[in-house]
């Protein structure tokens, strides 16, 4: 039978280090079972880091779970650094840490940004992938960081009132470039204000229903700077994918399984991206959640992500 919720907390039993280049340091952990099957957990963001809540989204006496902060990302240092901080350098940074633990294959498991970048990862390495379970489903395409920028005020007026403020009016038409001219401004007086309001922005769309402790968790200070700068910066360079897209390379990975599960009610990532994915992908299974928004700790999304890695126990 499925699991109704999250696993009960649990400590790494192996944490370390790993050089990269241009003087990044990548933080890594691992958590279960150090011979169980592996899994990877990419965080979203880009720049949001992952905590110690992600553990729980697997069975730590079967999974050996492999948790690990992007450049520029939550533990890994420097904090916030552009540096070689493109969507390319993240893929060759996981598959660095994958011949580092010395892991053959893994499940992909990744939500919002964590989705894009499983997906960049599958196709530039099929033969290491068992399979991939994503949610709340973000393609990086233009209309999507579009609807980000401008599009959420439809839904949430005031959240995107409070972050059109936070630059002049005569900026307000160019809010990325507003945006990431102040979070690259090297005074702290400048970035972290710019950082500050980004971040309340997201995590006050994120949910269904109001959360104060989720719009608290994205004003840290900390996170909000890794967190907005690094998305603007991606945001500015079209995620640093191909050309074509995402969608473009999914031939690569038709044959893998995927479980996608997706809040009906996501603001952040709205459903039709889930949707399209699915419908490029034969072996995925999408599963829409009726009572959710973007976050992955929502009831029935946490509920639907924990059955979906189960369910790939069973496959094997």
């Amino acid at each position: 039978m499925p699991r109704g919720d999250l696993f009960p907390d649990i400590a790494p039993y192996e944490t370390g280090l790993l050089p990269l280049s241009a003087g990044h340091v990548m933080y890594w952990e691992q958590v279960g079972n150090p011979r169980g099957q592996p899994v990877l957990f990419l965080h979203g963001g880009p720049g949001a880091g992952a905590g110690a809540i992600h553990r729980r989204f697997f069975d730590p006496s079967h999974f050996r779970v492999v948790i690990f902060d992007q450049r520029g990302a939550g533990r890994s240092r420097p904090l916030g650094d552009l540096r070689e901080n493109t969507t390319p350098h993240l893929v060759a940074d996981i598959e660095a840490l994958r011949r580092f633990l010395g892991i053959e294959r893994w499940l992909l498991f990744g939500g919002s940004w964590g989705s894009t970048l499983a997906l960049a990862y599958a196709q530039a390495h099929p033969d290491r992938v068992t399979g991939c379970v994503l949610r709340g489903v973000f393609l990086g395409r233009a209309s999507e960081v579009e609807w980000f920028l401008y599009g959420l005020r439809r839904v949430f007026p005031d959240a995107w009132n409070a972050f059109a403020e936070h630059v002049p009016p005569a900026e307000r038409g160019d809010l990325l470039n507003a945006y990431l001219k102040r979070l690259c401004d090297p005074e702290p007086l400048v970035h972290q204000p710019a950082a500050r309001a980004w971040s309340l922005y997201e995590g006050s769309c994120s949910t269904l229903l109001p959360s104060p402790e989720t719009v608290a968790s994205f004003a840290q200070d900390r996170s909000a700077l890794g967190l907005a700068r690094i998305e603007a910066h991606y945001f500015k360079h079209d995620l640093f994918l191909p050309p074509g897209g995402l969608l473009a390379g999914m031939d690569r990975i038709a044959h893998i399984p995927a479980e996608i599960v997706q809040g009906r009610y996501d603001m952040v990532c709205p459903c039709d991206t889930a949707f399209d994915l699915a419908a490029a992908w034969p072996r995925a299974r999408l599963t829409i959640i009726p009572d959710a928004g973007h976050s992955a700790l929502e009831p029935g999304v946490r509920t639907a992500l924990v059955s979906a890695v189960e369910r790939f126990r069973r496959r094997g």
